[in-house]
């Protein structure tokens, strides 16, 4: 799937439980990050579809980023495990929404095993354009009913800006 459907993944996720803005931008991070092992691209085309879906999306990554983040957060062990299941949604979102033919490296560096996708969808399907469509949909009604976006931490002033929420007088007084 693409980046930024995971981005909004984690997003929508982390509104669904008691966080803060920080811990949702983490979230966000959980859900996204294991694309880093896409970046191989930068040095070339076989760099990407040997690393890709195999560094950044497996356990031993996903153990190490969820610790991560959990260090910045608050209940560290719930957020640890909070952390690691979104990235096991994105490992079960690109199962389903990258294609044939991009196997996922579960265990590596541990092992060579990998979760064989011959099926899946494109990635410019509709099935992936439609999960895209309805996080972005979730995405409007948290801005409409929580009176925030994914730039809360980012960019308040926008953030603010988007969803038409004033500074109260301590938060202007600190500024």
């Amino acid at each position: 799937m693409h980046v930024q459907t995971h981005i909004l993944s984690g997003w929508c996720v982390g509104n669904l439980l008691p966080l803060n803005a920080r811990q949702r931008l983490l979230c966000m991070l959980a859900a996204s990050l294991p694309d880093l092992d896409g970046l191989g691209v930068i040095v070339s085309q076989d760099a990407y579809w040997a690393m890709h879906h195999k560094v950044g999306h497996g356990i031993a990554f996903g153990v190490l980023l969820s610790g991560m983040l959990a260090a910045f957060s608050p209940r560290k062990m719930l957020s640890f495990l909070l952390y690691l299941s979104l990235l096991h949604l994105h490992l079960g979102m690109d199962v389903l929404g990258s294609g044939a033919n991009w196997d996922i490296y579960y265990l590596w560096p541990f092992s060579n095993f990998r979760i064989k996708t011959d099926w899946g969808w494109p990635l410019d399907s509709w099935q992936n354009i439609t999960i895209f469509s309805a996080l972005l949909g979730w995405t409007v009604l948290i801005a409409i009913k929580q009176k925030r976006t994914p730039l809360e931490l980012l960019m308040p002033s926008l953030d603010r800006q988007l969803v038409g929420r004033r500074l109260s007088t301590a938060q202007q007084s600190s500024t």
